[in-house]
C-alpha cells in the first residue's frame, strides 16, 4: 500500500507541475484556481464512472467497497487529470497568450472533451474489471485463511 500511495503521490505531483507550467503567463489566482475547478470536475466525474462500474460487481461489505471506492476514485481522478487537465490548461495559456483564438480554443476544447468521454467509456468497463478482481483475490485470500 505504501508504494501506491506514494506513485500517486507523484502522479498528482506531475498534474500539478505539468499543469501550472502549461498555463503559461496566465496569473496565479486564476491557475490555482483553475486547476482547483478541475481537479473537482474530474473528481465528480471518476465518482460516477465508479458508480456506474460497481452495479455489475457484488461486494462482501459496505467497508470493502468503500476501500476499493477510495483507493480506484483517487487514483483514476489522477489518471484522467493527466488526460485532460493539462491539454486543457495549454489551451488556456494560449488564448491568454493570443496564440489562439476563442474560437480556435473552442474547437480544440470540444476535441479534447470527445477523447475524454471515449476514455471514460473505456474506463468505466475497465474499473468494473479492475474491482471484480480485486475481489477475486480478496476471496481467494479469505478461502485461504
Amino acid at each position: 500500500m505504501p508504494v501506491i500511495i506514494t506513485l500517486l503521490i507523484a502522479m498528482f505531483l506531475i498534474l500539478l507541475s505539468w499543469t501550472w507550467h502549461n498555463m503559461g503567463d496566465v496569473e496565479k489566482k486564476t491557475k490555482i484556481s483553475t486547476i482547483i475547478i478541475s481537479l473537482i470536475i474530474v473528481l465528480c466525474i471518476t465518482f460516477v464512472i465508479f458508480n456506474i462500474s460497481k452495479n455489475g460487481v457484488k461486494y462482501n461489505s459496505e467497508e470493502s467497497m468503500n476501500s476499493v471506492r477510495n483507493i480506484l476514485v483517487l487514483a483514476f481522478t489522477i489518471i484522467n487529470g493527466l488526460i485532460i487537465i493539462p491539454p486543457f490548461a495549454k489551451t488556456i495559456g494560449r488564448v491568454h497568450d493570443k496564440e489562439i483564438s476563442k474560437e480556435q480554443a473552442t474547437r480544440h476544447l470540444g476535441f479534447l472533451l470527445l477523447v475524454f468521454a471515449l476514455a471514460l467509456v473505456i474506463e468505466c468497463f475497465y474499473l468494473t474489471s479492475v474491482q471484480q478482481g480485486i475481489l477475486d483475490i480478496y476471496n481467494k485470500a479469505i478461502n485461504r485463511s
